[in-house]
């Protein structure tokens, strides 16, 4: 019997790519594209950029090529729930947070993975940069060909049971290598630009985003260093992240750079590049993409950001799914909200939101 594939289709090359080569190694595809939520534009409308009308008729059209039905899911209101309302919840508890990993956690491998497997479908496709394979009977997730666009990091929350039931398809390809089949299969989506902004902001402008949505976080307050000195003040936490240094307003005698933040008190800290350092982090909600936390500590390499460097490091687990990571070398961007992705080699082992950074040099 042909097996069902539902494939999410966003407009983009790389899930029109993903579509054509289900199609072509004969399965019964279906398209689906989500509706998600976006802010009011002050042009008028919401569209997010993920699934403007644009967007939107491009998937019809590469649907339509490729003679498969094509259904939108609206996903608006879940999206708000656990995506945005997430990222302005972070920013209130002075975090950075990443929205794609929530997103990933919540909607792609959850509401979307239900909806698929909703009409009998055996597996949902997308056009993830990533590949999964099948070891002694568990699945790992792994680094896609294409270690500049690679997207495990994002992927990193995903376990056994979202594992056995997805396909990447272009993760065996390069990003060239995957244009390059978008012409060959006669796709009109093959030279697109990738999307990089925040998708449900409706100008790419977080800051506004937040000072509309969350005013209480955007108040003014005293910009400290780490003894409490009051050295000047902050337009509002959530317009500074971890190791920036320009914009802050402040002179001193060596150049400052922002080191953590207080919520309670409003405050930001700020240091100079020596107090920026830090050897350790503890992280939360950590997610071990094979279901079973390792027994004891273990050499893996870790990234902190999703274009950071894997840095080599060990990683302790700890009680309530929570984990510390001692790096070989201090780092300076431990950012609180960001998530500490674990691998070994080109296999993602897992990971979980940073929630402080545990030792300053």
């Amino acid at each position: 019997m042909m097996q069902r594939i539902v494939v999410a289709m966003s407009g983009g090359v790389d899930s029109s790519v993903a579509a054509a080569l289900m199609v072509e190694q004969g399965y019964e595809v279906i398209g689906m594209m989500m509706r998600l939520w976006s802010e009011e534009t002050a042009s008028g409308g919401a569209h997010n950029r993920c699934c403007t009308p644009e967007q939107m008729n491009d998937a019809r059209r590469i649907a339509d090529k490729l003679r498969i039905p094509f259904y939108v899911l609206d996903t608006k209101d879940v999206f708000r729930r656990t995506v945005v309302q997430y990222f302005i919840d972070a920013h209130r508890d002075g975090l950075t947070p990443n929205p794609c990993l929530e997103c990933n956690r919540h909607i792609r491998f959850d509401w979307l993975l239900n909806n698929a497997l909703a009409l009998d479908a055996d597996y949902l496709a997308t056009g993830h940069y990533a590949r999964v394979d099948r070891v002694d009977g568990v699945f790992r997730l792994k680094k896609g060909l294409d270690d500049a666009k690679d997207q495990s990091y994002v992927l990193s929350v995903m376990g056994q049971n979202e594992l056995s039931r997805v396909l990447f398809p272009v993760g065996e390809y390069e990003k060239p290598q995957v244009r390059e089949l978008a012409v060959k299969f006669g796709l009109p989506t093959a030279g697109k630009q990738d999307s990089q902004d925040l998708c449900f902001l409706g100008d790419g402008n977080y800051r506004r985003f937040l000072s509309e949505h969350a005013p209480e976080i955007m108040v003014v307050g005293p910009i400290v260093r780490r003894d409490g000195t009051v050295i000047g003040e902050h337009a509002g936490l959530a317009n500074y992240t971890i190791g920036q240094r320009k914009g802050l307003g402040v002179q001193a005698a060596e150049p400052l750079y922002v080191i953590g933040m207080n919520p309670l008190r409003n405050a930001l800290i700020v240091g100079t590049a020596d107090e920026l350092g830090s050897s350790e982090l503890i992280a939360r909600r950590v997610n071990w993409v094979s279901g079973i936390m390792p027994e004891s500590s273990f050499r893996a390499e870790v990234k902190i950001r999703y274009k950071a460097k894997p840095t080599p490091a060990w990683i302790e687990p700890l009680p309530d799914q929570r984990m510390r990571v001692t790096f070989d070398q201090p780092m300076r961007d431990i950012t609180p909200g960001q998530g500490a992705v674990v691998y070994d080699g080109d296999v993602c082992l897992g990971g979980g939101i940073i929630e402080r950074a545990a030792k300053v040099n």
